[in-house]
């Protein structure tokens, strides 16, 4: 049986970003949601009241917090994830004095969910719990490239308008599948470049590993942190397996 292609829903979209958006910054007033969702405060409203309802969210004082209700859906890991991968992000950082980041896939979207930040003047800084595409950060690339191949072209007929940038995609995660490592040489950012890695633990992604900086400090170098990214995402994955 074929995998089926998951399709968004407005409702379920307008929740998840409800709880995304209180999440992000600690608390929301009804107005930012309505701003934040682009939606009218009326359908915003009946929303969070029943999300209120359900303990998924507080409300006190007219401000939107996470609710207790959200604890019981996380399930514990030992050692979670950015536990076991931060001394990776940091030994990266130290050995090339850029940023590493930690991201993950939420549905169709990249998150990166902790950085060790480069400490120099000019660097890279992703903002974390913040969705971006998967396609073409290269830690996005590296998620798609270890999935389906239905579930991948459906997301690039979404995302790429020619047929031929579909293509030349599908190609280069191929290449990404066959080689463990992605790329990004300036294609969301002119200015930044990156190299990125999965941690893999039994055949299961994880987390993606990724470093990122300056086009004209890192591009040269991109081989090297591929290197590097190796034994970071090993190391990751057997701190993950304890």
């Amino acid at each position: 049986m074929s995998e089926p292609v998951a399709k968004e829903h407005r409702t379920v979209s307008r929740v998840t970003g409800i709880l995304e958006s209180v999440a992000r910054q600690g608390g929301a007033r009804m107005h930012e949601l309505a701003e934040a969702l682009d939606a009218p405060k009326s359908s915003v409203f009946g929303l969070v009241k029943g999300l209120v309802s359900t303990g998924y969210l507080t409300e006190e004082r007219g401000v939107y917090r996470l609710g207790p209700a959200l604890g019981s859906l996380l399930s514990p890991s030992a050692p979670d994830v950015i536990e076991a991968a931060t001394p990776s992000l940091e030994a990266l950082r130290d050995e090339f004095g850029e940023t590493a980041m930690l991201g993950t896939a939420v549905g169709d979207s990249l998150i990166y969910i902790a950085a060790a930040e480069s400490q120099q003047l000019i660097r890279y800084s992703a903002p974390l719990r913040t969705r971006r595409p998967l396609y073409p950060p290269s830690a996005g690339k590296v998620i798609l490239a270890c999935r389906s191949a239905r579930r991948r072209d459906s997301y690039l007929d979404a995302v790429l308008p020619s047929a031929v940038e579909r293509k030349a995609a599908r190609d280069e995660l191929a290449r990404v599948w066959a080689d463990g490592v992605a790329f990004n040489r300036g294609e969301t950012l002119p200015d930044v470049s990156a190299a990125a890695r999965p941690i893999l633990v039994r055949g299961e992604v994880r987390g993606v590993i990724a470093v990122a900086g300056p086009t004209s400090r890192i591009l040269d170098r991109l081989p090297a942190v591929a290197r590097a990214l190796t034994g970071a995402v090993e190391s990751a994955a057997v701190r993950l397996s304890v």
